[in-house]
């Protein structure tokens, strides 16, 4: 570390660790095991997932844009051609699991990488991370 600088060589940015669910630290492959169920720790270096606090906040989020989204979109669809409802189904109901499961991961992810490189920590824990 130099200065008040923390070292982020290898390191992916907050972007790339979101899109590609890449380590914050060591920027391996491998950050989710499932879905959108992250791993324990990263295979590569060692980071331990479990001690950050990603929360149900993009779930959440996602429900709400998501919702709105398709919403608008279904009405649109609605008054422009004028589909069987059997066509809505088949049009919506896979993009709202495919756009959520995606968000999910890039959200998810760029949660735990901000925490990490912003070092944060639960409250009252001083936001001091020990490596």
């Amino acid at each position: 570390m130099t200065g008040d600088k923390p070292e982020t060589k290898g390191q992916p940015g907050i972007p790339a660790a979101a899109l590609f669910g890449l380590c914050p630290q060591c920027g391996a492959k491998g950050l989710f095991v499932g879905a959108a169920q992250f791993a324990s720790a990263c295979k590569a270096c060692g980071l331990d997932y479990t001690r950050f606090n990603v929360g149900d906040g993009p779930a959440a989020f996602l429900t709400m844009v998501i919702g709105a989204l398709v919403v608008g979109l279904a009405f649109w669809v609605e008054v422009t051609f004028h589909p069987p409802l059997w066509l809505h189904a088949v049009l919506w109901i896979p993009f709202v699991a495919v756009t959520t499961l995606w968000g999910l991961r890039v959200s998810k992810a760029a949660l735990l990488a901000a925490e990490y490189q912003r070092r944060a920590s639960e409250a009252g824990g001083g936001d001091v991370r020990k490596d």
